[in-house]
């Protein structure tokens, strides 16, 4: 499957499986597990077994999991779902990648889930990096995640490595220089 395919298909299956299931008359289930047989017939043809299984294994950011015979997307819902995702101890320090017109908001009230569950944590600079580069000019913001877990604050990682914590106030962050 050529790239520009594969980045087409992830993003249907994202829309699909993490904000919109209803609108192609799917229904994911408590933990946002759906058929893969029921999703393909949803998506409307043209997209065979072999295809989403590509794109499940060779997407870069390792956005779905398929466990036999059903496949769910491994965070960034903004529909109900509970990923069942066991509180993790996280490294010290975790980043969060945005843009420089989101700092006020940012520095006022600290990293809020919007239409997500949660907020997303990077492991990594160029991971936050890459995410922040999505809306235009990254800017990196550091988190101090061992002195929030100190402070009783909970957080889940997802199968693909993204930290995910319910809102980080403003107090914990800090700008890459």
């Amino acid at each position: 499957m050529q790239e520009k395919d594969m980045i087409r298909l992830s993003k249907r299956l994202s829309k699909r499986l993490r904000h919109s299931p209803e609108a192609i008359g799917l229904r994911l289930d408590p933990e946002g597990w759906v058929g893969v047989d029921d999703l393909l017939a949803a998506l409307g043809g043209g997209v065979t077994r072999a295809q989403l299984d590509e794109v499940v294994a060779r997407n870069d950011k390792q956005r779905f999991t398929i466990d036999g015979d059903r496949i769910r997307a491994n965070q960034g819902h903004s529909v109900p779902v509970d990923l069942g995702l066991p509180v993790s101890e996280p490294p010290p320090v975790l980043y969060h990648g945005t843009v420089g017109s989101s700092l006020p908001a940012i520095h006022r009230d600290g990293l809020k889930p919007m239409n997500r569950h949660d907020v997303h944590l990077s492991p990594t600079v160029e991971t936050a990096q890459r995410v922040g580069a999505r809306r235009g000019k990254p800017v990196v913001l550091t988190v101090d995640a061992a002195a929030m877990r100190a402070d009783g604050h909970e957080f889940r990682v997802s199968a693909n490595g993204v930290w995910l914590v319910p809102h980080v106030p403003p107090r914990y962050l800090s700008e890459q220089g």
